[in-house]
């Protein structure tokens, strides 16, 4: 498809090209045509007065009679003149032919690329969605088929569809969120915020699931304020937060530093769980992609989309977020956040 396209596209860069650089050939032709037969009437006219002033004087046989204008030559350099002109729009024409089509492929791999990610994120998408609901089939069908169903059975398959129906829930969710968050709208509000009071109310916000594996949260950050959407800066770190919490084990420490760089904060959150493999780095932000250890984790609970929703709101804030990690020495995720205002 994407290729069809390109190809029209450079056709119309040629058209348009082409329509400009053969009028102005036309253009040049005319002039250049008026010019040459008006130098061959001035040249007649001096000519023919030459010749009529010489009347007057003795012809020396000797000398030879002045030049005259000769109009094939004049016709000659006609045809030269359109020869050359269309040599030109030929190269024009080869020359424009390829660069257009480099242009056409600069101007639709951006559409390409996103149409690559839509497809994929419906591929994904349908998949995450498939189990859950083959799983809530499966069920229902086998207990269909059952002559004894017990109401302790029927009992225990809703529970289990309340479950399955929950995971639904929960992916439709984040899925909903991580559309809002990339749309990257316009009316957010950036204003200065407390990033102290941020982490604190995320903390807060995620300290049940914290206590449930009695992990304490060490805050070391210090006060610091800087440009950016409170609302949304809280939901980056309740995602690091829960991320952080899910994948270490009882009775450990996540550790809140934080570092100023110029007109910059950087907050670093360190754990010490299962870490991440360095072959999964690199895709860890990917929607649903989920890592090794994190997939032999049961009960994780997750989709693979809370650290694509945090990407996306870290770069709505024009900052940036990384991830060093060893696997059963724990992780460490970056947040660099501007002071400036968000352009």
């Amino acid at each position: 498809m994407f290729n069809k396209a390109r190809i029209k596209l450079t056709a119309w860069y040629l058209l348009i090209i082409m329509l400009i650089s053969i009028t102005f050939s036309v253009f040049i032709h005319k002039v250049l045509v008026i010019e040459l037969e008006r130098f061959a009437r001035i040249q007649k006219n001096r000519i023919e007065r030459n010749l009529s002033e010489e009347r007057h004087f003795v012809i020396d046989p000797h000398i030879p009679p002045p030049p005259r204008v000769n109009p094939e030559l004049i016709e000659e350099t006609k045809g030269r003149i359109t020869v050359v002109l269309v040599l030109i729009n030929a190269i024009i024409f080869l020359f424009s032919g390829a660069t257009g089509y480099i242009l056409a492929g600069k101007t639709l791999k951006p559409i390409q690329e996103m149409m690559d990610e839509q497809n994929r994120f419906v591929s994904d998408a349908s998949h995450e969605l498939r189990t859950p609901l083959t799983s809530l089939k499966t069920a229902m069908e086998v207990a269909l088929r059952s002559d004894k169903f017990s109401i302790k059975e029927a009992k225990n398959l809703i529970k289990e569809n309340i479950l399955e129906v929950n995971k639904l829930e929960m992916l439709s969710g984040a899925l909903l969120q991580l559309s809002l968050s990339q749309q990257q709208i316009q009316n957010d509000v950036f204003q200065e915020v407390d990033l102290n009071t941020i982490i604190k109310e995320a903390v807060n916000q995620i300290s049940i699931i914290a206590k449930a594996k009695n992990i304490h949260i060490n805050d070391q950050s210090k006060t610091g304020r800087i440009i950016g959407n409170k609302k949304k800066l809280i939901e980056l770190f309740i995602i690091v937060f829960d991320n952080a919490i899910k994948y270490s084990p009882k009775n450990s420490t996540i550790t809140i530093v934080e570092k100023k760089i110029k007109d910059t904060i950087e907050l670093t959150i360190k754990d010490t769980g299962i870490g991440i493999a360095e072959k999964d780095i690199p895709h860890i932000f990917d929607r649903f992609y989920r890592a090794d250890s994190a997939r032999q984790k049961k009960d994780s609970g997750g989709f693979g989309l809370g650290l694509s929703i945090a990407k996306e709101i870290v770069n709505r804030h024009q900052g940036n977020i990384f991830v060093n990690s060893k696997v059963g020495k724990g992780t460490e995720i970056h947040i660099v956040l501007s002071v400036k205002k968000i352009t």
